[in-house]
């Protein structure tokens, strides 16, 4: 097999927006009298703004509005993201080495659109042939959607596509969709497992890499 595209996932992946997620999470928990703890990790990393928000009011009891607490929160992480986000190390030369192979790449993302664009302003938007956001299935990681969507709009295999994440969330949706999958473990720990390879950087990352872990699989999925 070949590979035919690689689909990054962008929150802690790319760019560092897991911490900035967090902090946009804790300060809205905190208008309700709620301190977030480590018990919170598994409902805010990886999650979508609606996840996060129900997981809010069912921890606080608020009955403050789903759609008013989802819209502060989001307004809270776009502002984070507009005034501290940049890209992690390698992701600016492995984007830049993909398209000069030309090979195809995509965001896929439990992020809503609107964070989505300000995060291709600083990554560059020529690099993704296209963007999967919260906002464009009906259900977001950790189900497959997000990533067959992506495969589908491409026009590929999602056997024949590298997922890249940072959560179990995401390695999660990538593995239910049959992507092959390179993790690069941003906060929770990642073990490799059959058709999962995991990196410490993205700086440790090619081209090359990119494609073995396409052509090296076995039928099934799993490899090396």
């Amino acid at each position: 097999m070949t590979l035919q595209a690689v689909l990054f996932d962008m929150d802690g992946t790319l760019v560092d927006t897991e911490g900035v997620w967090w902090d946009a999470a804790a300060a809205t928990a905190s208008t309700l009298g709620y301190p977030l703890t480590e018990a919170d990790v598994p409902d805010v990393l990886g999650r979508s703004v609606a996840h996060t928000t129900g997981h809010l009011r069912t921890a606080t009891g608020t009955d403050r509005p789903h759609a008013q607490l989802a819209a502060e929160l989001e307004a809270r992480f776009a502002a984070l993201v507009a005034r501290e986000v940049r890209p992690l190390p390698g992701v600016t030369a492995l984007l830049a080495d993909l398209r000069a192979q030309g090979v195809t790449t995509a965001l896929v993302t439990a992020s809503p659109r609107r964070v989505v664009e300000l995060v291709l302003d600083v990554l560059g938007r020529e690099h993704f042939a296209l963007s999967v956001t919260a906002d464009d299935t009906t259900r977001t990681k950790p189900a497959p959607d997000p990533y067959l969507a992506a495969a589908r709009l491409l026009g590929a295999s999602p056997a024949r596509c590298v997922a890249v994440e940072d959560t179990p969330t995401g390695v999660a949706s990538a593995e239910a969709a049959g992507c092959q999958v390179l993790a690069v473990p941003s906060v929770v720990p990642i073990p490799p497992a059959p058709g999962r390879t995991v990196l410490r950087s993205l700086e440790q990352a090619g081209p090359a890499l990119l494609r073995s872990l396409v052509e090296d699989a076995r039928p099934g999925g799993a490899h090396g």
